[in-house]
This record gives C-alpha cells, structure tokens and sequence, in this order.
C-alpha cells in the first residue's frame, strides 16, 4: 500500500503515540483487504461506547489513546449503556453508571461529539454523495449507503476511531465504484408498515448474507428504510442495497442475469413466529434504530387522549438532537413511558432489572436473546401499545 510522506511520518511516530497506533491499524487493514493507499474521510461514526460491551479493558485503551490523540475528521459516538442524564431513572447501578461516564469522557478529550445515536444522520452527520466515511454502526453505515450515496465499508469500532485519528481510511471494498453494484434481486410483496419493513430486513440478511440486494416492488418511507437496514445488517452483514428508481445508485443499474429471490407475506409472517420466544413483556421498548421524530410525532397521535394501564415498563428510545425538535409529543409520551437518548435496549444491561422484552425491531429481536438474556415479542407499535392502554 502506497503511504505519502505525511502518512508515514505518522507511522513512524512523528505525530506522537496515538496516532501512530491508529495509522498501524489502517496499514494493517490495508494490507489484509489489498488496498493500494488510504483515502481521505469526511467524517466517522464509532462503535464500541457502552461500557456493557468494551469492559474495563475498552476504557483502560481509551483512557491511554486519549492521553496524546485526537480526531481529525467529524466525528459522532453510537449509543452509550444508559441516558447519560436519566440513568437513575433506568435502574442503573452506580458502578456502572460511573464507568459509562468515564468512557464518554475519553470520547470527549479524543474530540468526538458525544452525541450518542444510532441515527447519526438525524443527528448533525449527515454525509453527502459520493463522500468516503469510516462508519461503525451496521444499520447507520448500511443507510448511508445505499440512501445518502456516501461511502463506507462495515468498520469495526477500532478500524473507524483509526480511521477517525488519521482522517483517512484504507481504499477498498465499497470505496471503490466496482463493489458498490447489486449482487442480488429481491422481488418483495407485502404490506407497510415499521415491523413488515424490520421483518423483510431478517429474511433478506438470513438469505443473502453480506450480499448487496437490488429491491423491487417497495417504495418504503425515511422509517422503514432504517428499518430495513437495520435487521439485515443483523441477521446478516449487508452494508449497502439499492431500491429501484428510488435510491441514488439504483438508476440505470443492470441487473440482468442476477438471482432473483421472491418474498411475500408468508416469509414475513414466518419470521415473526421465529423471532418471538416470550408472550407478557414487563419492558417494551421502541427505538431500534432510534426512534425519528416522524415517529415519535406518530406515537403521541396515537397515544394522545389515552391512558397508561398495568406497569408494565415502556422506553421510547431517541437521540438527544431529536427529543429536543419535538418536546411538545415527547412530554406526552412521557405519560406512558420514559423518553430515553443516549442509549437503547440492547447496549443496556437491561437483563438485571427485566426478563421478556416487547419490540417492534427485528434488530432487537436478533440480538435481545443473546446480548440481554431476554424472551422476545415481536409485534407492531399499534399492537404493543395496545398493551399498555
């Protein structure tokens, strides 16, 4: 891999340790994937937040890297383990409380905006077309994608805050135009709606892997797009698909030839049974991805005028940049459940305080089991408020 001579000064420790360490990184990520330079980033998006899923091992490497390193680029945080401000209010214990903020903290000094969200993109980082990214976060990078025209290859959370210190990332995969085209053609014939879009997502990563599907027959909305992008990076590895005549890339794209895979009703009905283990949730939580403001403006109309019944717990789940635009719904909301940002269900140990989560995310749903110890319902918003009223 062809390095200038600034970038190997960088590698040769002349800009300090940290940065060093990350450009070591990159040139090793290089070399695996066969990329002949680096390409500059106009921003990055990083994983490995809540102090659930990097331990006191991630925070002691952060603590260090944040001692002589600093970001060069834009850069936003995925979700944390707990609301940042409201952890009391979740059952947080204070241990772990104190380790969260120790970790947003080490963001802090490094220079990242700890704006943690999911939907980074609702949030103030927003790329543009054709821009090459270092994005973490499986359903945020898949969005961009496919939606923005951005570019992004599925970065792991040290590969991205790498990426993040030396303001450039390895060229290759889905950097490069020759990657970016459709492997495979789903023909889709189902209903609307946030859940059918999160269940189409489950089926299509089971069946196409890390593949990049082309869909036809779909015109889905801003939310079921999100939805979408986020079960297939779950239950499989898709970083980018293309919706014809509606998603940049998709115009004019040849599909000739590829395996054409049908899926209907029944597939969609199928994998709701799969993905539902439990039938009484004592949590039910929306907001995976985070919850837009679109749909939090729904989920008060829809409430509005009702009552909470049972105690049933109940998180609607957000960034902080979009509870702000819509306090007016937020605080009716509030009447039925706790409006929580920085955070989500899976990244939060949630399995010490719950045992059966209701969703409507197929993405939740895949990793709730395993991640939190929790049975699973899968239904609708509609249907899971109609618990609670």
């Amino acid at each position: 891999m062809f390095l200038t001579r600034d970038e190997e000064s960088i590698l040769n420790g002349e800009r300090g340790s940290g940065p060093q360490r990350a450009m070591e990184l990159l040139v090793a990520l290089g070399t695996i994937y066969d990329a002949d330079r680096l390409v500059s980033i106009t921003s990055a998006h990083l994983s490995g937040v809540s102090y659930k899923t990097i331990g006191k091992g991630g925070l002691s490497f952060l603590n260090d890297l944040a001692s002589d390193a600093r970001v060069q680029v834009k850069t936003t945080l995925n979700p944390a383990g707990m609301d940042l401000e409201r952890w009391k209010d979740m059952g947080i214990q204070e241990e772990f409380a104190d380790r969260q903020l120790e970790i947003i903290d080490c963001y802090d000094r490094l220079g990242v905006e700890t704006t943690c969200t999911c939907t980074p993109y609702l949030a103030g980082n927003l790329p543009r077309v054709g821009e090459s990214i270092a994005w973490a976060e499986s359903s945020a990078l898949s969005y961009v994608n496919s939606i923005v025209g951005a570019r992004t290859n599925r970065e792991g959370g040290p590969g991205a805050l790498a990426a993040s210190i030396v303001g450039k990332t390895p060229a290759y995969g889905l950097h490069l135009d020759s990657n970016r085209k459709a492997t495979v053609v789903i023909e889709a014939d189902m209903d609307s709606g946030i859940l059918n879009y999160s269940l189409l997502g489950h089926v299509v990563g089971k069946k196409v892997a890390n593949a990049i599907p082309y869909f036809k027959g779909i015109r889905p909305s801003q939310d079921e797009i999100k939805t979408l992008a986020a079960a297939m990076a779950a239950s499989g590895a898709v970083a980018m698909f293309h919706i014809e005549n509606m998603t940049p890339e998709a115009y004019g794209m040849d599909t000739a030839g590829l395996e054409t895979i049908d899926i209907g009703s029944r597939d969609i009905a199928t994998a709701r049974d799969s993905l539902s283990s439990g039938s009484d949730p004592d949590l039910i939580a929306l907001g995976c991805p985070h919850l837009s403001e679109v749909e939090i403006r729904e989920l008060a109309a829809v409430l509005k005028g009702k009552k909470k019944k049972g105690d049933t717990e109940v998180w609607f789940c957000t960034s902080r940049a979009v509870m702000r635009r819509c306090a007016k719904e937020v605080a009716e909301l509030e009447h039925f459940g706790k409006v929580l940002c920085d955070t989500c269900m899976i990244v939060s140990p949630i399995e010490e305080n719950h045992l059966c989560t209701g969703t409507n995310s197929a993405k939740a749903c895949t990793y709730l089991p395993t991640l939190c110890s929790q049975k699973v319902v899968c239904s609708s918003t509609v249907e899971l408020m109609g618990m609670i009223t």
